[in-house]
């Protein structure tokens, strides 16, 4: 068995032999191939590569983060650079001290050897054609110049001084154990030194970043309420007392625009408040004029367009108040499912009531009198621009009211109901003060109003209310 065993590891040794040499061919080949274009532009490839995800890698950090990194790294390349040369000056200091003593040693020998032409035996350090010298000292020595040589990079650390006396070299060798020891010490305490001071700097950064990011963020977060109706909100840093700085500017400037846009708003509010004010009384004395007319279709037609004046001016005088933040509701706890239906009831509404809950009503906290209010606007909302069915349904806390018309507008669910905003170029209507009024009633006590289109078609308003 060993013999059969051998035979076929011999037979298989050549082929063996023949795939490792493929395989170094292939190495040697790729390894052609690599050119010095070809090896630079992998180079800045992978570079590039870097500089890609170091890019990717700051911009997700903060504002913060990102001054903090920015001073460390600015403090430490100036720690890298002074540390640098600090380093070569020691370095420098310590070989010129050396090459001083191993020349003042070797003239002390040189002495010592004319006169006694011998050296020192105590002297271990100095001898004539030491087999240990360098040879570029030697032949330097040789050539008839006085030399010095300096070795701190290698296992035994020394600095030789040489000279040529008799057609022999004379050397002396000095040790410098001790000196790169001191140099090493030097060099960590130059790197502990140079951490802290990049620590302490990205700390310091860190520290200034944050009041810089907390008084954006202050900015930014006093923007957002303005911009959800908040308009007395303000940043308060518009005093005299202030910084004069580029946030401080910001701040200042935020201020001014809200106040100018508080102004604005609230000169618009107090002058449809006092057009729809001012419009109740000649429109209540034409309405009486109206009411006198004999029977006739001319007066169907003025007392229908009086009646339609009439509740414009009286949604305008609605809008005015919940604009104004003037409303306070009148909080009951009551049942849904029979508050929903005592309203369908009264409001004369031909729709379909879907209790979903069934056996058991569920009470929330809520003011019957604006409920009724959002309720009749979203049922007559949906009559007027869906299709019927319009169905009503009661499930928990909400009120879904649901038509199966073309749906509400993709611009009334990305921004909102706007006021007399067209819906239809052909017919000139548009969603008019409805969806408006439901949406500040629906704020005023406390509920949230969801506007969106079914996947079967059709336009769905759901309310929210608060459980009771």
């Amino acid at each position: 068995m060993r013999a059969a065993r051998r035979r076929w590891a011999d037979s298989a040794r050549p082929g063996r032999r023949l795939r490792a040499a493929r395989r170094a061919f292939r190495a040697r080949r790729a390894l052609a191939r690599r050119t010095p274009a070809r090896l630079a532009r992998s180079v800045w490839a992978g570079s590039r590569a870097l500089v890609r995800r170091v890019r990717a890698f700051s911009q997700g950090l903060s504002l913060r983060w990102k001054i903090a990194a920015a001073l460390a790294g600015g403090c430490a390349l100036v720690a890298v650079a002074i540390g640098l040369l600090i380093h070569q000056a020691r370095v420098a200091q310590t070989v010129t001290t050396a090459r001083e003593s191993a020349t003042a040693q070797l003239v002390r020998v040189r002495q010592l050897y004319e006169l006694t032409g011998q050296v020192d035996q105590s002297d271990a350090d100095a001898a004539v054609d030491d087999g240990r010298l360098p040879s570029a000292l030697r032949e330097s020595a040789l050539a008839g110049r006085r030399s010095t040589f300096v070795d701190l990079d290698g296992p035994d650390p020394a600095v030789w001084a040489a000279r040529p006396i008799g057609g022999q070299v004379l050397s002396v060798r000095l040790p410098l154990a001790a000196e790169r020891a001191d140099l090493r010490e030097f060099d960590r305490e130059l790197v502990a030194w140079g951490a802290l001071v990049v620590a302490l700097a990205a700390l310091g950064g860190a520290g200034l970043a944050s009041r810089l990011s907390r008084e954006l963020r202050t900015a930014a977060a006093t923007a957002r309420r303005i911009s959800r109706g908040e308009l007395d909100a303000r940043i308060g840093q518009s005093g005299p007392d202030t910084a004069r700085n580029e946030v401080a500017e910001l701040a200042r400037a935020v201020d001014t625009m809200a106040a100018s846009l508080q102004r604005r708003l609230e000169a618009e509010q107090r002058f449809t408040a006092d057009v729809a004010h001012e419009l109740r009384t000649p429109l209540t004395g034409l309405h009486t004029a109206a009411e006198l007319l004999p029977p006739s279709r001319p007066t169907e037609l003025v007392r229908d367009r009086v009646a339609a004046l009439r509740t414009l001016t009286e949604d305008l005088l609605e809008i005015a108040r919940l604009d104004a933040r003037v409303e306070r509701p009148a909080l009951e706890i009551r049942p849904l499912g029979a508050l929903v239906e005592g309203i369908l009831r009264r409001c004369g509404f031909a729709v379909e009531l879907v209790d979903v809950d069934g056996r058991e009503d569920t009470l929330v906290r809520t003011d019957p009198r604006r409920l009724e209010r959002i309720v009749a606007n979203l049922v007559a909302n949906a009559r007027r621009h869906g299709a019927s069915p319009v169905e009503v349904t009661v499930t928990g806390t909400t009120v879904t009211v649901r038509d199966h018309g073309p749906g509400f507008p993709s611009h009334v669910l990305r921004d909102g109901p706007q006021r007399f905003v067209t819906g239809s170029r052909e017919r000139g209507q548009g969603s008019g003060l409805g969806l408006t009024i439901a949406l500040g009633q629906a704020a005023v006590i406390g509920a949230e109003v969801a506007l969106e289109n079914a996947e079967s078609g059709g336009a769905v308003a759901t309310v929210t209310l608060p459980r009771g």
